[in-house]
């Protein structure tokens, strides 16, 4: 009863926090991150010696390479802060990994919760038990059931120990990869061609594994799920939203917000910040892929998933609406939307982080907040554009795989001049103030 009258108390805080000027959350957590660094170095160096245990020779010794690879870039990422401790979220999380753990004894009882300031709809576990959610899953599924549809995916994943399976698999495959490169190299007569087929089925039966592990998981993930007191259906919908953020094109960015936003007092708008590079002489029907993109996928097309899960449990035919979110998880929805663009921010994605503020300022959303990023961002931009580094934090245009409206941005982006980056940026950053 006094945990779910704290959860309730902190839920409401935030409804409060939301109502004025959102701030972003608090990230001075060194203590919190200094500690969980330490506890995970050392639980990883355990597991490595296990694992020298268990397999011996060469297979053990280049597993205890890969985990000491992993272990160390994972501390970098809590070392940049890349995730937020004893946030709201994992308090949402806990809850759902018990609700899941009631009637499923095979979850691991030492997991640890993270929450990354990633806005991909995404989860992932480590071999020790670190389990991360991305934030941006809180903004694109509807429910608490969903969320919890995605972590029993994930820990489908976990109880097989598909990743630890991979990697045996990996390590099996050089073996062999080696006998047949030595041979490559003992003859004179098609040795790059053969040399490149090598690559490409390595790279291809890396795809075929991981696509069957991922239906394996939604298998199993299914069977913890329906073993609990969620609803059988949002499965399947929470994969229907997930295909959404897969295949969706991003919001049309309209001329008329240009002009709204860049018609400043000290700088009018220019047409010609508008033009387009002209990409019509490339044909790309020219150009020959020499990887199929669709057995290079590591994850199959989630129509194949819902199909294969109706199939073998025959009670997800039956199609139903979305559940309406509960009022908790409604506020961490709009709490995660608000984290949207100090997620990019932290990730160094400036200009991402302008093209999103200009939709949500298209959308008449919270006007100030997205104002005073489009401020923090363009300041960024103005600093790389004067370094000569803005490649690092703004794409360039790639007609064959960017939808038009963020080819207009960029050619937008690009058309600016140093000095009226600047003026764009003290408008916006005084604006702030």
């Amino acid at each position: 009863m006094i945990r779910k009258f704290t959860v309730f108390l902190l839920l409401m805080s935030s409804a409060i926090c939301l109502a004025q000027m959102y701030k972003p959350l608090d990230t001075a957590d060194y203590a919190q991150r200094k500690e969980f660094a330490k506890n995970y170095s050392a639980n990883n160096e355990v597991l490595i010696k296990d694992l020298k245990t268990k397999y011996s020779g060469k297979a053990g010794s280049e597993l205890s390479k890969i985990y000491k690879e992993l272990g160390k870039d994972f501390e970098n990422q809590v070392k940049n802060k890349d995730f937020t401790f004893n946030s709201i979220f994992d308090v949402k999380v806990k809850i759902l990994i018990e609700r899941l753990r009631k009637n499923n004894p095979q979850i691991p009882q030492n997991l640890k919760i993270l929450i990354a300031k990633n806005n991909t709809p995404n989860a992932y576990c480590f071999a020790d038990g670190t389990f991360v959610i991305n934030m941006g899953l809180f903004n694109w599924l509807n429910n608490d059931d969903q969320l919890a549809s995605v972590i029993s995916h994930e820990l489908g994943h976990k109880i097989t120990q598909h990743t630890l399976k991979a990697f045996l698999s990996m390590i099996n495959q050089d073996q062999m990869d080696k006998l047949v490169v030595q041979d490559i190299k003992s003859t004179k007569i098609n040795r790059n061609q053969r040399a490149f087929d090598v690559l490409k089925n390595r790279i291809y039966q890396k795809g075929a594994k991981n696509r069957k592990q991922e239906m394996e998981a939604d298998s199993l993930g299914y069977v913890v799920f329906k073993n609990s007191d969620f609803k059988k259906t949002e499965f399947i919908n929470a994969l229907k939203r997930l295909e959404d953020f897969d295949t969706i094109s991003p919001r049309q960015l309209k001329v008329e917000t240009y002009k709204k936003f860049f018609n400043l007092p000290k700088q009018e708008f220019k047409d010609k910040w508008l033009a387009k590079e002209d990409f019509s002489l490339y044909n790309y029907d020219h150009f020959n892929e020499k990887l199929n993109k669709d057995s290079l996928k590591s994850h199959p097309e989630v129509t194949r998933r819902i199909n294969n899960l109706k199939k073998i449990f025959p009670e997800l035919k039956i199609e139903v609406a979305d559940e309406k979110a509960s009022e908790s998880y409604a506020v961490l929805e709009k709490i995660a939307r608000m984290e949207t663009l100090p997620n990019f921010y932290h990730s160094e994605e400036y200009g991402l982080g302008i093209y999103t503020s200009l939709q949500f300022l298209q959308d008449g959303e919270e006007e100030q907040y997205y104002k005073s990023w489009l401020g923090k961002c363009f300041v960024k931009i103005y600093e790389a554009r004067k370094n000569y580094n803005l490649n690092r934090y703004l794409d360039r245009v790639d007609p064959k795989n960017q939808s038009e409206s963020y080819q207009q941005f960029l050619n937008f982006m690009w058309n600016l001049s140093l000095d009226e980056i600047k003026t764009i940026a003290d408008y916006y950053q005084n604006k702030e103030s």
